[in-house]
């Protein structure tokens, strides 16, 4: 089946969101940083760029309707003293509608944008068709002025059929402009390959993109997430005879860089209890996966974003290539033992 027009719109409704994003990453501010209720930050750009590719993806794929699972809802800004946030945001949503003359004639009201927010509140599921958003994948990073990703997939009866994915710090080798600022937009489409071109719409097409074709995993370049090293990342490198450290990146950038050769195992273990959401992950491993990855848990089996809003995978995310998956696998298999036999 083909997804022309769903893909057409995932584009628009992204690289209008991470215009949006960058102004705020421009200008942002400590104090512009918020906690949510379970304290991980969030900006104006996470709920900006929500309430914008919910809008435009509404309008787009009319007339179905729009199920929408994503990481952000408007209850924090439903409180006392954040009207002037909101008002903010919106302001933020009005000047990007407004740069695109297909929706410069639309002004939202502040409410407008809490619905459009409000949108992301589907469970995603088996049945039927869901858009999972993560607006701005990466906040940390984001903050800091460092990578981050708008990130938006389509899910099909339980299966994840397109993903579009901006990396507005990644720079884009094609580009015809001298600025490291042009950044990258990814995408792909189940059995059509993954694809990459310039956020700034230069005049080269889009670039069709593979992972790397490396057998001996010594040579291997290794990602994984910028935060604390993970020591069982450190046993299984060591297994595999990977000498150089890793590459630390926020967000799936570490899925754009896989899929573009850049690197080659990306692994993502995480402290018990934690629970992956499937918006973190749906864009970057259908990009993979069409540039010739491989995607999996633990035990070499693809993941379900049919189950909800989480991923109820066995522990591990591994993202690596079929070369180099079969030997990943292995040491994967024997570090565990050995952390099982520490703790026992």
């Amino acid at each position: 089946m083909s997804y022309e027009k769903e893909l057409s719109a995932a584009k628009k409704a992204v690289s209008l969101a991470v215009r949006l994003s960058q102004e705020v990453q421009k200008s942002l501010l400590q104090s512009d940083v918020r906690k949510k209720s379970d304290q991980s930050p969030v900006t104006a750009a996470d709920y900006g760029s929500q309430a914008l590719i919910s809008f435009v993806l509404e309008r787009e794929v009319y007339p179905e309707p729009l199920y929408l699972v994503a990481e952000e809802n408007a209850e924090d800004l439903q409180k006392n003293g954040a009207e002037e946030f909101l008002e903010s945001i919106t302001k933020l949503v009005n000047n990007a509608l407004a740069s695109d003359d297909s929706f410069a004639t639309f002004s939202l009201s502040m409410e407008d944008v809490r619905k459009a927010i409000d949108h992301g509140r589907s469970q995603g599921g088996s049945k039927g068709r869901h858009w999972i958003l993560d607006p701005v994948d990466g906040t940390r990073g984001f903050v800091k002025g460092e990578h981050y990703v708008v990130a938006l997939a389509l899910l099909v009866e339980g299966k994840v059929v397109l993903g579009v994915m901006a990396c507005p710090k990644l720079e884009n080798h094609k580009s015809s402009s001298s600025s490291d600022k042009d950044g990258c937009l990814f995408f792909a489409t189940a059995g059509e390959g993954a694809y990459v071109q310039s956020l700034e719409g230069d005049s080269h097409p889009p670039e069709k993109v593979q992972v790397s074709n490396i057998e001996n995993p010594e040579e291997a370049t290794f990602v994984e997430s910028s935060h604390k090293p993970i020591p069982i990342h450190s046993s299984i490198a060591n297994k595999l005879g990977i000498k150089a450290p890793p590459l630390r990146i926020h967000s799936q950038v570490k899925y754009a860089v896989l899929a573009r050769g850049e690197a080659d195992i990306y692994l993502r273990f995480t402290l018990k209890g934690y629970r992956e959401s499937i918006w973190n992950h749906a864009a970057g491993a259908i990009i993979t996966t069409e540039a010739g990855g491989v995607v999996c848990d633990a035990d070499g089996n693809p993941l379900d974003f049919s189950r909800g809003k989480h991923l109820e995978h066995k522990t591990g995310i591994v993202v690596s290539t079929e070369k180099l998956m079969p030997q990943l696998l292995k040491a994967i298999r024997e570090s565990m033992e050995e952390e099982m036999l520490r703790h026992n």
